[in-house]
């Protein structure tokens, strides 16, 4: 019974940390190649609203899973040429995204299914269902994509050059590199990967979309990032830890403590974002963001 109840934990942790790694490595794509992107949140809710929102219509996960990443990465191509191509601050174009994707996708849903934003609850057709282990494809691929991005960053060509748009873009465009289109597809991954997290939410982790059912996840990605330094090994094990925190939280809601009793189910739940805000007071001060981060280029 003992390992019955670990290796639910574990599953559990597993699932619940899949969204977070997708944003995380996002931001990571993002940030390394000198965007920084506040606006995970954002990309985050349109591609959850997207694909409940079309898997609700047609009935296939799989048309439901390509809009959700459709919306994502539009929202971020926007993003990317007022901030790559006019040269935009970054963080208000972040937080003009997350208010976009925050508001946009409530009034849609309201003026499509008429039930306070969200969309009908979804048929096991039109979900992300697990098959192993309890996991689903979106859980095992987002290890797969850590570890690409790893192989990626560090042992090609291409990763050389995100690395250098976001710590030396002169000596990247000394070289015969385009900072611009580097960014670009940068901001384009993040897209691409926000997508597949907003999707984990609406289709595989509930059944359906809700208004603001990020969250706070794109923040708390963003802080992972930073604990990580931008390194994707250390990103995808400080989502775990964030999972894990959140599996304990559910685990711990109603059951009494020793000495304590029966704490509040909110006290379980703010544990993710107390554990944000401790990350972010105490042990972010070493951590330096890539050089060039946030700062337009402009040929001379």
């Amino acid at each position: 019974m003992a390992m019955e109840n670990i290796l639910s934990f574990l599953g559990a942790a597993l699932r619940l940390s899949t969204p977070l790694i997708y944003a995380c490595l996002a931001g990571l794509w993002s940030e390394r190649a000198g965007v920084i992107d506040v606006g995970l949140e954002g990309k985050m809710l349109a591609g959850a609203f997207a694909g409940a929102a079309v898997a609700a219509l047609t009935g296939d996960v799989g048309i439901g899973l390509a809009a959700a990443v459709a919306a994502s990465m539009t929202l971020a191509a926007a993003q990317g040429f007022v901030e790559v191509e006019r040269g935009g601050d970054q963080i208000v174009c972040g937080m003009a995204v997350n208010m976009i994707g925050a508001g946009v996708t409530a009034f849609v849903g309201a003026a499509l299914f008429a039930e306070g934003g969200r969309t009908p609850a979804l048929p096991r057709e039109a979900r992300v269902l697990p098959f192993v282990w309890g996991q689903d494809a979106l859980t095992l691929g987002a290890f797969g994509v850590a570890a690409i991005t790893a192989f990626i960053l560090y042992r090609t060509r291409f990763g050389l050059r995100l690395r250098a748009a976001g710590e030396n873009p002169r000596a990247l465009d000394a070289a015969g590199g385009s900072v611009r289109a580097t960014r670009h597809a940068a901001v384009a991954v993040c897209g691409l990967l926000c997508g597949l997290s907003g999707a984990d939410l609406s289709l595989a982790q509930a059944a359906g979309f809700l208004p603001a059912m990020t969250a706070g996840k794109g923040f708390i990605a963003l802080a992972a990032l930073v604990f990580a330094k931008w390194r994707p090994g250390a990103a995808l094990a400080t989502c775990l830890l964030f999972g894990g925190l959140d599996a304990a939280a559910i685990r711990m809601e109603g059951a009494p403590l020793p000495f304590l009793g029966v704490i509040p189910t909110q006290a379980f739940q703010a544990l993710p974002y107390l554990m944000t805000v401790v990350l972010l007071a105490g042990f972010v001060g070493g951590a330096r963001p890539p050089a060039a981060a946030g700062q337009p280029y402009r040929r001379e």
